[in-house]
């Protein structure tokens, strides 16, 4: 698109204001609609989870007699408090229960209200991180950049994905803004803001932990920057081992650090004086040793499903010969121990993160592909996940310009074709019953290549501003 073309479009383009009026009154749209439709039909437009939700909320409201739905911590003597993990498959902090208390006390759908709510504050700050730090002051009008960022940030408002998955009562917009709000408060250099939010943000959802990484590289690295001796001189010479130690271990870093986990087990003790193991067991230690032997993304999924108790397992024996039953215990020992999926997972989320986070101005990448490796390679993979890393995209739509129309159409139609392809078999297994567990498995395997692919893709054309 030619200059005088592309400052046509962005001066039609409807105001931010007028962008956000809309978004809202779509998703209040949205939600008014959801009601008369659960109420209409057999499949429902509320996710799930929310049902979940509103369950647990009214567990910690609505404690049982004697010992019968009370919460579990050291502090249940001197006060009554229910139970959210009485609710079976409830596998969050208790913030989230505590959060939708109006469910019972206002509407039954206050909470996706919130939700909602939180995905318009993370359209705000998607806009206010365009203009004040991601696209240049320079070489541009205020109008033009202005509309550039609005433009980009209805990718985020105004996109299927996002608002019918908040409107349908996930909770995963809640973990978005607080993330982003991290991420605000570290491009600004607020690190002992930015530390506290991403301690809130672990303690709601363990995968940002990942994010320290990338941020205490760029910490050490300004540290070094603001010395004596500047990060080049550290790096050379027979100081380089020590440099680089002074880039991960100094005063800066061990202050994010400390404060950073210090609020995240702050929360914790919290929550375990009141709820006790139920929540230490729930909300984490289960996704240890989760195995979900359920359909998913996951390249993880069919090798779990074949080694789960009392489903029916492949024929070993002719692989070797040991006992088929030898074979089977170590085969099944393999498949469920954590590392086999948690090792490559964390590999490569904290190593991109150490490569990536150099610069401030590096941290939206940086996290985005932490992510995107996270989700890739975790054991459970569901499509609700993909938010995670796309929230991130609208801040490296201008650092990817070098990305040309042609290359943009094909890593989008790799990374929705992966996946339709995977649904086609998932509807096969799931709606008609059919017996399609190995092709859903190989279609998980494309649907990881293909998206590893358009990463590579998005990697190189970064390196290249």
């Amino acid at each position: 698109m030619s200059s005088s073309l592309s400052d046509r479009f962005l001066r039609s383009f409807p105001s931010f204001p007028t962008i956000l009026v809309f978004s809202i009154l779509l998703r209040v749209g949205l939600i008014i609609y959801s009601e008369w439709h659960d109420s209409h039909s057999v499949v429902k437009y509320t996710d799930v989870d929310y049902r979940v939700f509103s369950d647990a909320t009214r567990f910690v409201l609505n404690p049982g007699p004697g010992t019968d739905n009370r919460a579990q911590g050291p502090l249940n003597r001197w006060f009554t408090v229910g139970d959210p993990y009485t609710r079976e498959t409830y596998r969050y902090t208790p913030l989230l229960a505590i959060l939708l208390a109006p469910n019972e006390w206002v509407h039954k759908s206050f909470g996706k209200f919130l939700f909602a709510a939180c995905d318009i504050l993370a359209g705000i700050l998607i806009n206010k991180l365009l203009i004040s730090v991601i696209l240049p002051r320079k070489s541009s009008s205020e109008i033009r950049r202005h509309a550039y960022a609005t433009l980009i940030t209805s990718s985020h408002l105004l996109s299927p994905f996002v608002f019918t998955i908040s409107t349908r009562g996930s909770s995963e917009s809640v973990l978005l803004l607080l993330v982003l709000l991290t991420l605000f408060c570290a491009l600004r250099a607020r690190w002992d803001a930015a530390a506290v939010l991403l301690g809130l943000s672990v303690h709601w959802k363990i995968y940002p932990v990942v994010y320290g990484v990338a941020c205490v590289g760029v910490i050490g690295r300004e540290a070094c920057d603001s010395g004596s001796e500047s990060f080049a001189e550290k790096k050379g010479g027979a100081d380089g081992g020590r440099g680089w130690l002074r880039i991960w271990v100094n005063e800066r870093t061990i202050r994010f650090a400390v404060i950073s986990a210090g609020t995240f087990f702050a929360l914790g003790l919290a929550m375990y004086a009141v709820w006790g193991y139920p929540f230490l067991h729930e909300t984490y230690l289960y996704h240890i040793h989760r195995l979900d032997h359920r359909h998913n993304f996951s390249p993880y999924f069919y090798l779990i499903y074949l080694s789960y108790p009392g489903l029916p397992l492949p024929p070993l024996a002719s692989l070797s010969s040991l006992p088929t039953s030898g074979i089977l215990s170590i085969w099944r020992a393999v498949v469920r121990s954590p590392l086999t999926s948690f090792g490559p997972q964390m590999v490569l989320s904290l190593g991109t993160g150490v490569m990536f986070g150099k610069r401030r101005e590096d941290l939206p990448f940086a996290w985005f592909v932490q992510t995107v490796c996270f989700v890739v390679f975790n054991k459970v993979c569901t499509s609700q996940y993909f938010l995670w890393y796309l929230v991130f995209l609208p801040l490296l739509v201008p650092r990817l310009s070098s990305i040309s129309a042609r290359q943009s159409i094909v890593y989008g139609a790799v990374w929705f074709c992966t996946q339709a392809l995977w649904l086609s078999q998932a509807y096969r297994l799931e709606f008609l019953g059919e017996d399609v567990f190995w092709r859903v498995w190989v279609c998980g395997l494309i649907y990881m290549v293909g998206h590893c692919w358009v990463l590579g893709g998005l990697m190189e054309a970064y390196g290249r501003v």
